[in-house]
């Protein structure tokens, strides 16, 4: 199957492959680039996008594709400076104050 669909489609460019899959009733997507996907229109018209803050300033992000119960939106928050939420992580791994300290001092952690 694999050698059909490149004899019939692997001279074509992508945009006349999907045109004559789409004419024959297959489905069938383009496959996009990081950067094709950030500027995709239906990206916008559906309103995916937000800005949250980071230690660089604000940035542009796209809303997780879940929907939660009663169609609440996923929360957005800002993205943590290097090292903000260490001693929290660590703790919650059954370190002391004083093994974060120490881990600190050592320049193990931030």
């Amino acid at each position: 199957v694999d050698a059909a669909v490149a004899g019939a489609l692997g001279a074509l460019g992508a945009d006349e492959a999907v045109a004559r899959l789409e004419a024959a009733g297959i489905a069938c997507a383009r496959l996009r680039d990081v950067m094709e996907v950030a500027e995709h229109p239906q990206l916008a018209a559906r309103n995916r996008w937000r800005e949250v803050g980071s230690p660089a300033g604000p940035l542009r992000a796209l809303l997780p594709p879940i929907t939660l119960p009663g169609g609440q939106e996923a929360r957005m928050g800002s993205v943590p400076r290097l090292g903000e939420h260490t001693g929290v992580v660590l703790r919650a791994l059954g370190m002391t104050d004083a093994d974060v300290a120490e881990l600190r001092r050592d320049g193990v952690v931030r």
